[in-house]
C-alpha cells in the first residue's frame, strides 16, 4: 500500500512501483501508471496556464471516464480543491454549488445522457425567469474557465485537447513546484451534500484525509495489482472516487470506469476483462442475480463486493455468494463527512454482513448516545457519533453548520440512529435526518419539498421515502393546495423533475386537505408513513 499523503506524492509513488502496469482502462483507452502521471501532470500544467492557483476550487461535471479521473488529479496536484458535481444535476442545482463554491473552472461533458449542461445552467443564470427560460443567463461570477469534454461546441467553452495545449505554456519545474507545496493539510476535495435545510454544504477533506479513506478501503478490500476494478459508483460520489478510483491507486489497482448501469455491457466487461472487484448500490447485485441473460456470462473472475449505501434484502449476501459467485461480500457505513465509517471483516458470515455495516475501521471510534449525549450500552439504539481521523474538516465557509454537526471533543454527530453488537459492530436502525436512498443516491426531503412548495397550486409539502423494490426507496410527495387551486399531478411532477435531479423527484403526489402535525405544529412525517 502507499505511504503518500497527498495526491502528487500519491501518484507518483504509483508511477515509480507501477510503471507499465496499466491504471485505467476505458474502452480503447488504456494509460499505464507512468501514462496517468504524465497526463495528470499535463492537466496541472493546463490549469496554471488558464489562471487555476493553489487554494482555488475546480468543478467536475461529467460521468465515469478517463478524463474526469486526470481532470480531478490535474487540479489536485497543484493544490486546487476538487468540487464534483452529480451528472444527474439540472442547471439551478449545479449553479447554485458553483456559486457556493465560488469555483473557478468548470470541467462539462457537455451531452452525457443527452443533457445539454451549459444551456441548463445559463437558463438558470437567465434574469427574471423561473430557470426554465432561453439560455441567456451568464455564469456564476467567479467561473472563468469552461473545458468541456463533450463535443466542445459550446462557444464559452474549450476543448480538452485544446485545454492540454495549454499546458506548453507553463514549464514543468513551475507544476512540479506547486505539486511539492501541497501538504497533507491541503483542502483536497469539496463534496457538496444537502442535508437538512436544503441548502448544499461543502464537506471539506485534507488530501491526507481522502488517501486515508483510500487506504481503509483498499485493506479492507485486500486490494492489490492483480484486481481489476469495475467503478459503477459515479465518480462524482465519494463512493466512486475516494473508494473508487483513488483507492485503487494506492494498491496498483486497475480501473474500468462504468459510465452507466447497463447489466448486459457490464456482464460482458466482467467476462472480457476478468474483473475481480465491483462494488455498488443493491440494485446492481439485485439486478444482475434476477437477469436473465446472466447464465450465458462468465462472472466467475469476482471476488470482492460491497454492497452498501441503501436497504439491503435479508438474503443478497448469500445470492451474491453463491449465484454471482463472489469470494467475499461485505456491508459498509458512512456519510459524506466520513466517508468510511465501519466496514465488514475479512471472511464475515454473510448472515452477519446482512445485520450489520460491521466495526469501526481503523482510525475511528463510534459511539452510541441517547438524545441527552449519555452512552449508551450494547444492543441499545441512539444516534451514532463517529471520530477519528477521516472525519470531516468543516463545512466551506459555513462554521455555524460545522460548529452544529462536530462538537467540541470532536465526534461528528451522524444525524442517523443504530446499535453496537457485542462484537462493536454497527447496525443502522434509522435516519434521524429523515433522508432517504434512491438507487445508492441520497435524498433530502427539505430540498425536495423546497422545489415542490415552489409550484403555484402548493401551499405546503412534506415528502417522505416509501419502499420500491428496484431502487430501495422513491419519494413521495404530501401537498396540502392553496385555496382556489387545482392540482394536477403529471403536471407537478414535471415541475418537479425540471428543478431537481431525476433521482431526487417524487416518484407520486398525495394531496391531503391538511399535513398532521404535533402540539407545537411540527409536520409528523412517521403519521405519514404509517406509523403511529
Amino acid at each position: 500500500m502507499s505511504t503518500a499523503r497527498t495526491m502528487p506524492g500519491l501518484l507518483r509513488e504509483a508511477a515509480e512501483r507501477h510503471t507499465d502496469h496499466p491504471a485505467i482502462v476505458d474502452g480503447s483507452l488504456r494509460l499505464t501508471y507512468a501514462d496517468l502521471l504524465r497526463e495528470v501532470e499535463t492537466a496541472s500544467r493546463a490549469y496554471l496556464a488558464s489562471g487555476i492557483r493553489p487554494g482555488d476550487r475546480v468543478a467536475i461535471w461529467a460521468p465515469n471516464q478517463a478524463e474526469f479521473i486526470v481532470a480531478l488529479c490535474g487540479a489536485a496536484y497543484l493544490g486546487a480543491a476538487v468540487v464534483p458535481l452529480n451528472t444527474r444535476f439540472r442547471g439551478a442545482e449545479a449553479r447554485m454549488i458553483l456559486e457556493r463554491s465560488r469555483a473557478s473552472a468548470l470541467v462539462v461533458s457537455d451531452g452525457f445522457l443527452g443533457q445539454d449542461y451549459l444551456a441548463m445552467l445559463a437558463r438558470a443564470g437567465a434574469p427574471e425567469t423561473d430557470g426554465t427560460g432561453p439560455a441567456d443567463g451568464t455564469g456564476p461570477p467567479h467561473l472563468h474557465t469552461i473545458v468541456d469534454l463533450g463535443a466542445g461546441t459550446h462557444p464559452d467553452a474549450v476543448t480538452w485537447a485544446d485545454f492540454l495545449d495549454r499546458a506548453a505554456q507553463v514549464d514543468p519545474a513551475e507544476a512540479a513546484a506547486a505539486a511539492d507545496a501541497v501538504t497533507p493539510d491541503t483542502i483536497c476535495d469539496i463534496l457538496y451534500t444537502s442535508g437538512t435545510t436544503g441548502l448544499p454544504k461543502g464537506v471539506m477533506s485534507a488530501h491526507r484525509q481522502t488517501i486515508g479513506v483510500a487506504d481503509v478501503w483498499a485493506r479492507g478490500a485486500l486490494l492489490s495489482e492483480a484486481d481489476r476494478y469495475a467503478v459503477v459508483n459515479p465518480f462524482f460520489h465519494s463512493f466512486g472516487y475516494k473508494a473508487g478510483f483513488v483507492t485503487s491507486f494506492t494498491a496498483g489497482t486497475t480501473v474500468y470506469p462504468v459510465r452507466t448501469f447497463d447489466p448486459e455491457a457490464l456482464m460482458s466487461l466482467i467476462q472480457q476483462e476478468r474483473i475481480t472487484v465491483l462494488p455498488g448500490a443493491p440494485t446492481i447485485f439485485t439486478t444482475l442475480i434476477n437477469h436473465p441473460e446472466r447464465v450465458d456470462y462468465d462472472l466467475s473472475s469476482l471476488r470482492f463486493a460491497i454492497a452498501g449505501a441503501a436497504t439491503v434484502p435479508e438474503n443478497l449476501f448469500v445470492q451474491m455468494l453463491d449465484v454471482l459467485g463472489f469470494d467475499q461480500v461485505a456491508q459498509a457505513y458512512g456519510l459524506t463527512e466520513c466517508v468510511v465509517a465501519t466496514q465488514s471483516r475479512p471472511n464475515e458470515d454473510p448472515r452477519h454482513v446482512a445485520e450489520t455495516t460491521g466495526p469501526a475501521v481503523d482510525g475511528l471510534e463510534i459511539r452510541i448516545v441517547d438524545a441527552d449525549g449519555t452512552a449508551q450500552p450494547t444492543g441499545a439504539d441512539g444516534e451514532i457519533l463517529i471520530r477519528g481521523n477521516n472525519v470531516m474538516l468543516g463545512y466551506f465557509e459555513d462554521p455555524e453548520a460545522t460548529a452544529a454537526t462536530i462538537d467540541r471533543d470532536g465526534w461528528l454527530h451522524t444525524g442517523d440512529q443504530g446499535r453496537l453488537d457485542e462484537h462493536g459492530c454497527v447496525t443502522i436502525t434509522g435516519r434521524l435526518k429523515d433522508m432517504f436512498t434512491v438507487g445508492g443516491f441520497n435524498v433530502y426531503p427539505a430540498e425536495v419539498e423546497n422545489v415542490v412548495a415552489g409550484h403555484p397550486a402548493i401551499a405546503e409539502a412534506a415528502v417522505i421515502g416509501v419502499p420500491d423494490d428496484r431502487l430501495g426507496s422513491v419519494g413521495r410527495a404530501y401537498v396540502t393546495l392553496r385555496p382556489g387551486a387545482a392540482l394536477d399531478d403529471a403536471e407537478l411532477l414535471a415541475y418537479c423533475r425540471e428543478r431537481l435531479a431525476n433521482f431526487k423527484a417524487p416518484r407520486e403526489v398525495v394531496v391531503l386537505d391538511e399535513l398532521p402535525r404535533n402540539a407545537s405544529g411540527k409536520i409528523l412525517k412517521r403519521v405519514l408513513a404509517g406509523g403511529a
